[in-house]
């Protein structure tokens, strides 16, 4: 399978179920150029919710992702944007505060009437604002690596689901590095300890036994890390290939790298793989600690692409710094902005439920060349990248699927999920269909 062809290869196809297995790959591109409705009347302009933490411990990783979006929206305008109307931004700052999340976005939704947000970073937002999105019936476009277990009709997830990041940097540790004991080391929230149990599972049906797992927690921007790090050394020193898997969020992963160098742990003794770790957060720190660990990604800026140096160098005219780096939710941004201009498009109308339908199957140009899907489950095809950490902030990217992965929007190592999918076009209609009993659990919308 080449990259410019979108995979089907999801736990085998057949747990798709009664309606899923009709969305083919080359239909879904072939739905992306079916002719729009009659557009909506010009005049006026159409309102672009943002809503990204631009203060607090996850403004070091969210503010980039503000600017990316005025960016593609100023873009947008120049070829004339959208049914006639020029786009506004509107951008708000929920400040890293998970509660005011929802209150920004009912602001959004309720008063500035957007007719869709790009937005949120951590999954805990994401759950915060989740009730407001299927209260109002709005769209939510969410750009950043999750946990998976929750398939809604108003998300699109453009963000990597585990097995479009977590599982597969697991597999490279495993294979490549021959490691046998697993340090699963996280923020606390819903996230990481959902990812670590899907991690955890998964393991063990690998046969890896309890005592070689060690999980560990630290509150956001954590920053006394000698005690921890040095139950990781003491971990890693019982004579098997030892590896951390991080799902350490925002700020505090630059005292988390630092110590593991105060304490002389190199990537060729303990390698850290780390989801939440980009170009963005390697910008302006001390790289000397990181050299040598590893990233998993869909997306990195030193991938060598045509799409991907236009993308670079219209970001750095647009922000007048060439020195500003470029990361993946960045990319997850772009292709969820297209997909969101084709859908409306498709649909002739940003009215949410017309959108909503339409944006099924639609697929655009990711950056590492190839086309990016929405699936049924209102998840993204895409590929996976395993990089390593270079002195410049760059990574080498050391692995890269030979395809494009769909995502598994419910885990299959996890009991109470492994016979569920998501899929959101008629007859299902459902987040949450369990195949072996033929019921819809949860989610459903008629």
């Amino acid at each position: 399978m080449s990259l410019d062809e979108p995979s089907l290869s999801r736990r085998g196809l057949g747990r798709l179920g009664v309606a899923a297995a009709t969305l083919a790959a080359f239909g879904a591109v072939e739905a992306t150029t079916s002719k729009p409705a009659a557009a909506q009347a010009s005049g006026g302009t159409i309102k672009v919710g943002i809503l990204h933490s631009l203060s607090g411990t996850m403004a070091i990783s969210e503010t980039t992702l503000k600017d990316v979006m005025l960016m593609l929206i100023e873009q947008q305008n120049a070829k004339g944007g959208l049914l006639g109307k020029k786009l506004e931004a509107v951008v708000v700052d929920p400040a890293s505060n998970w509660p005011l999340f929802a209150e920004k976005a009912r602001q959004l939704i309720s008063v500035d009437k957007v007719a869709a947000v790009f937005g949120c970073w951590t999954s805990v937002s994401r759950k915060s604002v989740l009730p407001v999105f299927e209260e109002l019936n709005s769209i939510l476009f969410y750009p950043v690596q999750y946990e998976g277990q929750e398939c809604s009709r108003n998300v699109f997830y453009t963000g990597a689901a585990p097995n479009q990041q977590a599982i597969p940097a697991v597999d490279y540790l495993w294979n490549e590095n021959k490691v046998k004991r697993w340090v699963l080391a996280g923020t606390d929230y819903v996230y990481p300890r959902t990812t670590n149990q899907i991690l955890e599972a998964y393991l063990k049906s690998r046969g890896v036994a309890q005592e070689d797992i060690l999980i560990n927690y630290t509150p956001f921007g954590h920053s006394d890390w000698q005690n921890i790090v040095a139950s990781i050394k003491k971990f890693g020193s019982a004579g098997k290939k030892t590896a951390v898997v991080s799902t350490i969020n925002g700020d505090a992963n630059v005292p988390f790298y630092k110590e593991l160098g105060n304490q002389g742990i190199k990537a060729t003794d303990i390698p850290v793989v780390a989801f939440s770790v980009g170009e963005e957060e390697l910008a302006g720190i001390d790289t000397k600690p990181l050299v040598g660990h590893l990233a998993a990604w869909n997306y990195f800026e030193s991938v060598d692409t045509a799409q991907n140096k236009k993308f670079i160098d219209t970001w750095k005219k647009f922000t007048k710094n060439p020195k500003r780096t470029t990361n993946d939710p960045m990319e997850a941004h772009y292709i969820g902005f297209n997909q969101w201009i084709k859908g409306v498009e498709k649909a002739g109308t940003t009215d949410p439920d017309a959108v909503i339908d339409a944006l099924i199957g639609v697929s655009v140009p990711n950056l590492s060349g190839g086309f990016s899907t929405i699936m049924s489950n209102h998840h993204i095809t895409k590929p996976v990248l395993i990089g390593e950490i270079q002195g410049n902030g760059q990574f080498n990217i050391v692995s890269q699927t030979p395809g494009l992965v769909v995502a598994q929007e419910w885990s299959p190592y996890v009991a109470d999920t492994k016979d569920l999918i998501g899929d959101w076009r008629a007859p299902l209609k459902c987040g949450a269909f369990n195949v072996k009993t033929g019921t819809c659990t949860a989610g459903k919308k008629v």
